[in-house]
């Protein structure tokens, strides 16, 4: 009895066509998820260090009108260093003074408290749009992968038994292979969704606490407007 090469590889080459398209398939959405993964991690990381560090700033008791200066400075602006939470503050002491301005200092309408927080709740969308980009990608990937493996695993399998329509003794080894190879779909496929799911459910969280900070923060800041009668 000849030996049958059972190799990882030699599955793969001797998958059928659409076998084999369905593996190219999932290993290159797998290769996207994974830098989208890095991405992201790397993504959210900076902004929890940098939502810290302006926090501490914020908090730290110094002059709005100072850090408001600092936020919107050529140097940081060139070097990138601006983090979400600074943009928002940035956004809503933009908006406020040009309010306060436009109406004379002290507003009793409370216009520009007003427009402060709706300046700083169209900044909060627009980092949480940044923050949340790609995430859909992993949950499509994780709760998508698994069928598309499985379609070419059910594909390779009808392809190996009926192949045995062609031999007179069906054994082992002659279907062995066929189902082997097919069922590599069905591993690529749980490869591709595994770690997707994982990092959508641990960066949704993440970015959900994100958000928590930035919203309280906008109330906060607002508060903080409100009472020193800017």
């Amino acid at each position: 009895m000849s030996n049958v090469d059972l190799s990882f590889l030699s599955l793969i080459g001797n998958a059928s066509l659409l076998v084999q398209l369905v593996m190219a398939l999932l290993l290159s959405v797998s290769i996207m998820s994974w830098t989208y993964i890095f991405r992201k991690m790397f993504a959210i990381r900076s902004a929890r260090a940098q939502t810290e560090e302006f926090e501490r700033l914020f908090w730290s008791g110094g002059n709005l009108d100072a850090l408001y200066r600092d936020a919107i400075s050529t140097r940081r602006q060139q070097t990138g260093d601006n983090g979400a939470l600074e943009r928002i503050f940035e956004s809503g002491m933009s908006e406020f003074n040009k309010v306060r301005a436009s109406v004379g200092g002290r507003d009793a309408s409370g216009a520009p408290l007003e427009g402060a927080r709706r300046a700083m709740r169209a900044a909060y969308q627009r980092e949480m749009d940044a923050l949340e980009s790609h995430l859909a990608f992993l949950a499509s990937v994780g709760s998508v992968s698994p069928y598309v493996g499985l379609f070419g695993t059910v594909w390779g399998i009808m392809n190996a038994f009926r192949g045995l329509g062609n031999v007179q003794q069906a054994t082992l080894a002659t279907v062995a292979p066929g189902i082997a190879e097919a069922l590599i779909a069905t591993a690529i496929g749980l490869f591709a969704a595994i770690p997707a799911v994982v990092a959508y459910n641990r960066y949704s969280h993440d970015i959900d606490r994100l958000a928590i900070r930035f919203e309280t923060f906008i109330e906060e800041f607002s508060n903080i407007l409100q009472r020193q009668g800017r």
